[in-house]
């Protein structure tokens, strides 16, 4: 693939330059990916691995709470897809077990998937946990390799919440302040992605809020005002307004699963997003999954398995193309 030749090229560019963490996770022999650039990277969404499943720290955020990372490790030789898990709760509540069915389904298909915590609203607003994210995608383009992924092709899976803060990563990649975090091993890794899988992603803070209040879901409400302080960055971060405002922004293609039963992200509030996005230029599918609401995929059944299969098949598209 030329852009994984050129992305390893870059990074060994920058291990030349001082960056001898970053070339010895390459170079290693243990490393999975040691061979790599011979077999290049391949999915098979229909594959099947055993797993090894474990948890580190990632950094420390500004409340002093460690922000820690669950790695999902499919047991073989790779180089394999890298997914960074995104984990949703209205901003204030969750860490990086949310979405456990779901990574694990994944990873058992050959992709390493890192679910990570963010720092929630009630220890630093906004945009603190976008800020764990964008740290999130750099320091996983540094680990990758160690654990057998891919560093040249990373995707995102973000789920109600964590869909909106992975919209803003992959949007604004480069904004001084969601990269304020500095990865001292790795100074000039951006945080730069290659997709965005998403499940009832809050595209629409404010369409949002204003749906909570209607239904006099009081908790909810307080849910945004507890995150979007000031006020005023409940539109300055909002997608769906950053698109209508024209801002110049990252279009990465993008796979939105929503149920149309939602009664917390309205379908309609969702479809205007994904039409706005293809109107600005860029890629979505926008998948409607009937009798489903906001958290369908938490549950076993076939809509649960349809969902899983169509974010294999979504990640299979993107590291094809």
């Amino acid at each position: 693939m030329k852009k994984r030749r050129e992305f390893l090229q870059g990074l060994s560019a920058l291990g030349g330059a001082g960056l001898a963490v970053q070339a010895q996770a390459f170079a290693s022999p243990r490393a999975p990916t040691s061979s790599a650039p011979a077999t290049g990277l391949q999915y098979n969404p229909a594959a099947s691995f055993d797993l090894e499943v474990f948890e580190l720290d990632m950094r420390r955020n500004r409340a002093g709470r460690m922000l820690l990372a669950r790695v999902y490790r499919p047991k073989g030789r790779g180089p394999f897809p890298s997914v960074l898990d995104l984990h949703g709760g209205a901003w204030n509540t969750k860490d990086r077990r949310a979405e456990e069915p779901m990574d694990r389904a994944l990873a058992a298909s050959g992709v390493l998937v890192v679910a990570i915590d963010l720092t929630l609203a009630p220890e630093v607003r906004y945009p603190a946990c976008v800020e764990d994210a964008n740290y999130g995608v750099r320091w996983l383009k540094l680990k990758a390799p160690s654990w057998g992924g891919d560093p040249s092709t990373i995707g995102v899976y973000g789920s109600s919440s964590g869909g909106h803060v992975a919209e803003l990563v992959a949007m604004r990649p480069h904004d001084s302040r969601y990269r304020a975090i500095a990865l001292a091993e790795a100074p000039r890794l951006d945080a730069t992605v290659s997709y965005l899988a998403m499940r009832s992603p809050i595209s629409d803070p404010f369409a949002r809020f204003q749906n909570a209040e209607r239904l006099q879901r009081t908790e909810m409400v307080q849910n945004h005002k507890t995150f979007f302080q000031p006020w005023s960055s409940i539109f300055e971060g909002n997608p769906q307004q950053i698109l209508e405002r024209h801002e110049p922004v990252s279009l990465v293609p993008l796979l939105i699963m929503q149920g149309a039963l939602d009664d917390n992200m309205l379908p309609s509030i969702q479809e205007k997003f994904a039409r706005t996005y293809r109107a600005a230029g860029g890629q979505c599918d926008y998948e409607l999954f009937a009798g489903c609401e906001h958290e369908w995929v938490a549950k076993p059944g076939p809509q649960t398995d349809r969902a899983r299969a169509m974010v294999k098949a979504f990640i299979a598209k993107q590291v094809k193309g």
